[in-house]
């Protein structure tokens, strides 16, 4: 029997090699294939953005909810899909694993696991240990997907430079095929993060408007995300035109 994921996987794969590109963050079926028909080649999932589509905060969706979504948006599209699975939802490195096979069952061209337990950051050995983890299950999988080993301190207050490049590298030879250090901004950060890790690809998520597309391909950096943005200026434009009903009884014309 084809397997209907491995062309999504194989392209995925192939995006990473040279270049930068965009992938941005859908929550739902419809923001899925309006960003399919704007011309990106590749979509990620968003815990923040699913977990708000529920009505939850981020943080508090369930695996077993995160599978589902994940399904959701890969039979929406025919574009590769990268998975957001948090801390792999597990304290524990078979949970990891479990999660990993869960997801790749789902469709997810790649998928990313963080070194941020929900409360603290794992000390260093016990990331890598859950990172190998996942690289092992992607391995038994026999399907190409792409692991993204992600250091989440400068996104939880913790801004040490030297301890997200050494965190970065240890992922990197733990098997992660791409790195990630959210929340870092400055442009010298950014380049000591792509020299650190290469030749391994580097994904950097859009933070502020000073950030584009086209400086953080000059610093080198190969894929370019939005986490929860784009869903939080979808509920923005919502929460403004429900407020404008409820207080002021009229609506915008649709567009």
């Amino acid at each position: 029997m084809s397997n209907p994921f491995a062309a999504r996987r194989a392209a995925f794969r192939a995006l990473h090699a040279e270049g930068c590109f965009v992938l941005p963050n859908p929550w739902d079926v419809g923001s899925a294939r309006r960003l399919e028909k704007l011309g990106f080649k590749a979509l990620a999932s968003t815990s923040a953005g699913a977990a708000w589509g529920l009505g939850k905060d981020d943080g508090q969706i369930t695996r077993d909810e995160v599978i589902a979504h994940l399904r959701m948006l890969c039979a929406a599209t025919d574009l590769p899909v990268n998975a957001d699975l948090e801390n792999g939802f597990s304290e524990t490195a078979e949970g990891v694993s479990e999660t990993v096979g869960l997801a790749i069952g789902a469709g997810v061209a790649g998928l990313s696991i963080e070194d941020w337990s929900g409360s603290a950051i794992y000390d260093l050995p016990t990331a890598v240990e859950r990172l190998k983890a996942a690289r092992q299950a992607i391995d038994a999988s026999g399907e190409d997907v792409i692991l993204v080993g992600r250091a989440e301190g400068y996104l939880r207050g913790a801004r040490d430079l030297d301890q997200i490049l050494e965190r970065l590298r240890a992922y990197a030879e733990a098997g992660a095929d791409c790195l990630y250090a959210p929340a870092v901004t400055d442009p010298e950060e950014i380049r000591a993060v792509v020299e650190a890790v290469s030749p391994k690809p580097v994904n950097v998520l859009l933070w502020g408007p000073d950030m584009t597309v086209d400086s953080l391909a000059a610093l080198g950096v190969r894929r370019v995300s939005t986490g929860g943005s784009l869903a939080a200026a979808a509920w923005a434009g919502f929460d403004a035109a429900a407020k404008r009903l409820a207080e002021e009884g009229r609506l915008q014309p649709a567009r």
